[in-house]
């Protein structure tokens, strides 16, 4: 196949999502896996139908952005976030409920939801409001209707699960409409649209591997500004920020890192 630049420019006009800002080897081989999985022989054609088909321009979508997602995904680092850095922000805003936070790459909620359960031990949920944001309405949808895979919510601690989830069918989990109520969730192109502005905390979690060194430097600058004034962003387990001080960051703790 070899109208892939063709089908990158066609995709951009129609979506503003730009694949050139995407690691270029790993996401054509992605995309051509599910190009020629659903029995096309050239990008072209598939882009067409997937005009004509908006179940199949949604799994493209969800495909593309290659949810991977889970509560609690590595329990050190939420228990840094707890420990550590919400203390932190706590001290210099005075209250737990007016620390503004976003979570920048949200998924199917599980990493929102995480926040606002643990922001729980702090300040009553009445009190709690998050922006989530995510590129993928597909899974923004899933993530406000709330319900998730026995595996998602393994690494949850016990509280967390008895307190906020209820088990329906055996093997699935249901969050509590108390918690959902504190998250606002919309659609948003790191790579295009306006960031939300004000935030104490900027939650960005293994997204940022897939972009290319051009596309993180724009990110880490738009993050940048996006905080205020010692603002904290808060990355994932595969991701550090080499150089930081170039972006107007500095280390604070593994993954975590303040706005100088």
């Amino acid at each position: 196949m070899m109208d892939y630049e063709e089908f990158k420019k066609a995709f951009y006009n129609q979506s503003k999502i730009n694949l050139d800002l995407y690691k270029e080897k790993q996401m054509k081989r992605r995309i051509t896996s599910l190009v020629e999985k659903n029995g096309y022989n050239t990008f072209m054609t598939f882009y067409w139908a997937m005009l004509r088909d908006k179940d199949l321009y949604d799994t493209f979508i969800n495909y593309l952005t290659i949810n991977v997602s889970e509560f609690y995904r590595n329990p050190s680092q939420w228990e840094l976030l707890e420990n550590t850095i919400i203390p932190m922000l706590i001290k210099r805003k005075g209250n737990a409920e007016n620390i503004r936070i976003w979570s920048s790459a949200c998924s199917t909620g599980d990493e929102p939801y995480t926040i606002v359960m643990l922001l729980n031990r702090f300040v009553p949920l009445s009190k709690i409001k998050i922006i989530a944001t995510d590129i993928d309405t597909g899974a923004i949808h899933k993530a406000q209707q709330g319900v998730y895979q026995e595996r998602s919510v393994k690494d949850l601690p016990k509280e967390f699960l008895d307190k906020h989830f209820t088990c329906i069918n055996g093997n699935l989990y249901k969050i509590s409409d108390e918690v959902k109520r504190c998250v606002d969730f919309k659609k948003l192109n790191l790579l295009e649209d306006t960031y939300p502005q004000d935030m104490d905390l900027i939650v960005c979690r293994n997204v940022l591997i897939y972009f290319t060194d051009e596309a993180k430097q724009y990110i880490y600058e738009s993050f940048n500004l996006s905080l205020v004034q010692d603002g904290i962003l808060f990355l994932g387990s595969t991701e550090q920020i080499i150089g930081s001080t170039r972006f107007g960051f500095r280390p604070i703790q593994t993954f975590f890192y303040q706005k100088i």
